[in-house]
C-alpha cells in the first residue's frame, strides 16, 4: 500500500494534488456538502438513517485515532502511515453532518426566532472550511463534536421511537452528553499525549456549558422542534379539498421575492374569509398535535395580541408534509401573523401578512396551486 502511495505521488496528478494541498480542506468541505445534498432526502428513510449513523460512528472512530496516533499504540501500523489524512477525514464528517442538519432544517419556511439555531448550523457548516489549522485544538474538536452529536441525537431518537416531546429532547441531550464524555474519557485514559495537552476538568466544563446553553435555547423556543419541519406556509383567499388534494388560491407575489410564496399584503374584501394553509413534515408513524396561533399587532400598545388558537393533528409519513388549514372571518386591518406551534409551545414556523381592506379584488393576480 505504501509503494502504491509513493507511485501515486510521483504521477502528474499526484504532484498537482501535492502542490495544491492547501485547498484540500475546502474540497473536503464541499464534498461532504454536495454528497449530502445529492443523496439525503427524508430523515425517516433507511438510507438517510444509515448514512447519518455511519458518519457519526466514523467521526467518533477517527477522532479517537487522531488523538492517540502520536502515542506508541499504532507505531508501525497503517494507521500511523495514513495519520496525516485524519484531519481531512474529521473535516469531511463535520461538514457532512452539519450540512445534513442544515438541509433538514432548511425544509422549514419559518423566519421566526427559531432561525437563530439554523443560522448557528450554517455558520458551523461554513466555518468548517477554516478548521484545518485549528483542528489539533482538542477543546475545539470536542466542542464541535458535542454540538453535532447533540443535534444528531435530537433528530435520530424521535425518528426511531416515533415520539417527540420535551422529555424526549432531554433524553436525546443526555445520550449525547454521555457518549461525548465517554469518548473523551476513553481517549484521555488511552493517550499520555492527550493527558499532557489538556485539562480534563476544563474540557468537561466546556462540554457541560454547551449542554446547558442548548437546553436554555430549547427552553426559550430558540431551537426548532426537530424532526418536524414546516414545508409550506401560505395566507390564502380560498382553500378547497378535491380528490385528496388541497387547492389553495393566494395572491401572486413579486417575481424577485423568492423567500415567500404569498404576497405580504392581503387585499381583504368585506365578509371574506382569510385562510392560512400549512404543510408539516413528520417522520413515518409520528403523530403530533399542531396549532395555528393567530396574532394581531396592536399599534396602540405595541404588542402582539393572541386572538385564536386553532388546533389539528399531524400524522407523519407523507413526503410533502401533512396538510391542514384554519381560517377566520372579519379580521381587522393591520399586521397579522400565524404561529405554527406544537403542544409544547415550540414554534415550527410563522406565516406573516398585512390585512388591507379593499373594495376590489387584488389587481396583481391570483395563483391557484394544489398541495
Amino acid at each position: 500500500m505504501k509503494r502504491t502511495l509513493v507511485r501515486y505521488r510521483n504521477t502528474a496528478f499526484g504532484r498537482f494534488v501535492f502542490r495544491n494541498q492547501k485547498y484540500a480542506p475546502i474540497l473536503f468541505f464541499m464534498g461532504g456538502f454536495i454528497f449530502d445534498t445529492l443523496t439525503l432526502g427524508r430523515i425517516d428513510r433507511v438510507y438517510d438513517t444509515v448514512v447519518l449513523c455511519s458518519h457519526m460512528t466514523l467521526l467518533s472512530i477517527t477522532l479517537y485515532l487522531y488523538n492517540t496516533v502520536d502515542d506508541d499504540n499504532w507505531e508501525g501500523t497503517f494507521i500511523e502511515r495514513y495519520s496525516e489524512y485524519f484531519p481531512l477525514a474529521i473535516q469531511f464528517f463535520f461538514g457532512a453532518l452539519s450540512s445534513a442538519f442544515v438541509i433538514y432544517f432548511s425544509r422549514s419556511v419559518s423566519m421566526s426566532k427559531t432561525m437563530f439555531f439554523f443560522i448557528l448550523l450554517v455558520l458551523l457548516l461554513f466555518a468548517n472550511e477554516f478548521l484545518k489549522k485549528k483542528i489539533s485544538n482538542k477543546y475545539l474538536q470536542f466542542s464541535v463534536y458535542f454540538f453535532i452529536s447533540f443535534t444528531f441525537f435530537a433528530f435520530m431518537i424521535p425518528t426511531l421511537i416515533k415520539e417527540m416531546n420535551t422529555f424526549i429532547f432531554i433524553i436525546s441531550g443526555l445520550v449525547s452528553l454521555g457518549c461525548t464524555l465517554a469518548l473523551i474519557t476513553f481517549i484521555y485514559s488511552s493517550s499520555p499525549g492527550t493527558r499532557a495537552e489538556i485539562s480534563l476538568k476544563k474540557l468537561i466544563g466546556l462540554i457541560l456549558s454547551i449542554y446547558i446553553t442548548i437546553n436554555v435555547f430549547y427552553y426559550f423556543n430558540l431551537i426548532p422542534p426537530v424532526p418536524l419541519a414546516m414545508d409550506t406556509g401560505l395566507v390564502a383567499h380560498d382553500v378547497r379539498k378535491e380528490n385528496n388534494e388541497y387547492i389553495v388560491t393566494y395572491e401572486k407575489n413579486q417575481w424577485y421575492v423568492f423567500w415567500r410564496k404569498h404576497h405580504i399584503n392581503f387585499h381583504h374584501q368585506a365578509d371574506q374569509r382569510v385562510y392560512v394553509f400549512t404543510s408539516v413534515f413528520a417522520p413515518t408513524d409520528l403523530k403530533k398535535s399542531i396549532s395555528h396561533r393567530w396574532k394581531w399587532y396592536n399599534p396602540e400598545t405595541g404588542k402582539w395580541e393572541v386572538t385564536d388558537d386553532i388546533g389539528f393533528e399531524v400524522s407523519g409519513g407523507r413526503g410533502r408534509g401533512f396538510r391542514g388549514y384554519t381560517y377566520k372571518n372579519n379580521l381587522r386591518a393591520g399586521q397579522w401573523k400565524v404561529e405554527v406551534i406544537t403542544e409544547e409551545e415550540l414554534i415550527l414556523g410563522v406565516v406573516d401578512f398585512v390585512i388591507k381592506n379593499s373594495s376590489e379584488p387584488h389587481k396583481g393576480g391570483m395563483v391557484k396551486k394544489s398541495f
